[in-house]
């Protein structure tokens, strides 16, 4: 038996006049699933959230959320949010805004419950007025989840957290994927994609450029970092010969300190240690997710008129070759503020 995935998106195009701000997105999300969402500000990433939950109407394309319509799903329960421009009511306490999402909820979970799990114990008879902004976060997370759902949203959780709650809050999220649940989430934050994600779609300019795990999208910048400081004199020379070592591609130096990128590193280091002896702290390094996030999205200005001829990265192809994919962000402006889906739902 075929199981119905979480999230079919087939062909979604939103336009906001002459803008498209999503440009023919088609996804399929397993049950179970840990999936972030990258991309420039401008690609289309909490556009193409709002387009899956119903929350904006696509200029064409379908959406639908374990095969049924997205307000179907939120009706039933099994979807929860947590977006950017969700607000939470200034007057009353955390404990109070995780009880009135609560009740109108089939099958929610204990609120004692939800609030443990978003970590706001501690804060749940603070008024919303009064939390800072990671403390905010916490809240919306436990209203989030509050439905027990089986389908969580997430644009930006971490946003306005320090590096400590954003540890915490991913802590509270293993916890819950744990249990099979469907997590998508956008972040600007590369790190958390890489550590928390099992998949990694990445979008530019409304488009899906790269779709897969971290290490095969990371897999589509060949070659590795030889970081190393010189004890020597630095001189054109020196720059020359080492830019031309076997398998180097690019070399960057700042004062002692230079990085090369190399097809064969092995071949480089021989070649770099037979010829140099003062060289120390020397470091071989895969490429990054940042590698991958700049090589994918950067690119042209003229997306409009190359758009249909664009498509995304065959990842399973790219782990033995170089290369970027040349794409470049379109500004997105939003439809008015977008509902709560106790809205949506009612």
């Amino acid at each position: 038996m075929v199981n119905t995935p979480a999230i079919q998106l087939t062909d979604l195009k939103k336009s906001f006049g002459h803008i498209r701000a999503v440009a023919g997105v088609s996804l399929t999300i397993e049950p179970g699933e840990v999936v972030a969402l990258l991309g420039p500000n401008g690609a289309g990433k909490s556009t193409t959230i709002d387009l899956a939950l119903g929350l904006a109407h696509p200029t064409s394309g379908a959406a639908e959320l374990f095969g049924a319509s997205p307000r179907s799903a939120i009706e039933s329960g099994r979807v929860g949010a947590m977006l950017q421009g969700g607000a939470l009511l200034p007057t009353l306490t955390v404990a109070q805004s995780v009880a009135l999402v609560a009740s109108v909820h089939r099958h929610p979970l204990p609120v004692e419950e939800a609030l443990a799990r978003a970590r706001c114990t501690e804060i749940a008879k603070q008024r919303v007025s009064k939390l800072s902004g990671g403390q905010l976060q916490r809240a919306r997370f436990a209203v989030a989840v509050v439905s027990n759902p089986d389908l969580l949203f997430l644009d930006e959780p971490t946003a306005a957290m320090d590096v400590e709650a954003r540890r915490t809050f991913w802590q509270s999220m293993r916890e819950f994927t744990d249990e099979g649940r469907t997590v998508v989430f956008a972040t600007h934050y590369l790190d958390e994609a890489d550590t928390y994600a099992d998949r990694i779609v990445m979008l530019s300019a409304g488009r899906v450029v790269a779709d897969g795990s971290p290490s095969e999208v990371k897999a589509v910048v060949s070659g590795r970092r030889i970081r190393a400081t010189a004890d020597f004199e630095w001189n054109l020379d020196v720059e020359q010969e080492l830019a031309t070592l076997p398998g180097v591609r690019s070399l960057e130096h700042r004062g002692a300190h230079f990085t090369l990128v190399s097809d064969d590193s092995d071949a480089t280091l021989r070649s770099l240690l037979s010829a140099y002896q003062d060289i120390r702290d020397i470091e071989v390094t895969s490429h990054t997710m940042d590698d991958a996030f700049l090589a994918l999205t950067e690119g042209r200005s003229d997306f409009e008129a190359d758009a249909d001829n664009r498509a995304r990265v065959d990842l399973s192809l790219v782990a033995d070759v170089p290369g970027a994919i040349a794409a470049t962000s379109a500004k997105s402006s939003h439809d008015a503020a977008p509902a709560t889906l106790e809205e949506v739902a009612s």
